[in-house]
């Protein structure tokens, strides 16, 4: 297998968790920082087409547990994403940047998603 395809693989297994996607879609979307918050308000807009302001302490402390421990983890991993934890700001990394033409592929072909994301 050539880099490429191992890459290509690896973009296609982080956007595997509809969580991940809906972060990317709204890093993309918004081609700026964004904090865990408002990836967390972004999730549950998208999720439940609902204002932040009507759900459970529960489902936000969720999201916000699953963000923080498995898919911001994951994006940082892959080198995607910078997260700084004392300020829970999430930044877009140069290797986004080159591999954003793949991930808006991949996420213009999720039906269930809006193109672009915007919290």
């Amino acid at each position: 297998m050539s880099v490429d395809s191992l890459a290509f693989d690896s973009v296609l297994d982080l956007c595997r968790n509809q969580h991940r996607r809906i972060v990317l879609g709204a890093l993309t979307g918004e081609q700026q920082s964004l904090t865990l918050d408002d990836l967390t308000e972004v999730i549950i807009t998208h999720e439940q087409q609902t204002p932040l302001t009507e759900t459970s302490d529960d489902e936000l402390a969720e999201i916000r547990l699953s963000l923080y421990h498995v898919h911001l983890p994951k994006l940082v991993s892959a080198g995607l994403i910078t997260y700084d934890s004392e300020l829970q700001l999430v930044d877009p990394t140069e290797k986004f940047d080159r591999t954003q033409p793949t991930l808006t592929t991949i996420l213009n072909a999720d039906p269930s998603l809006e193109a672009p994301m915007k919290q």
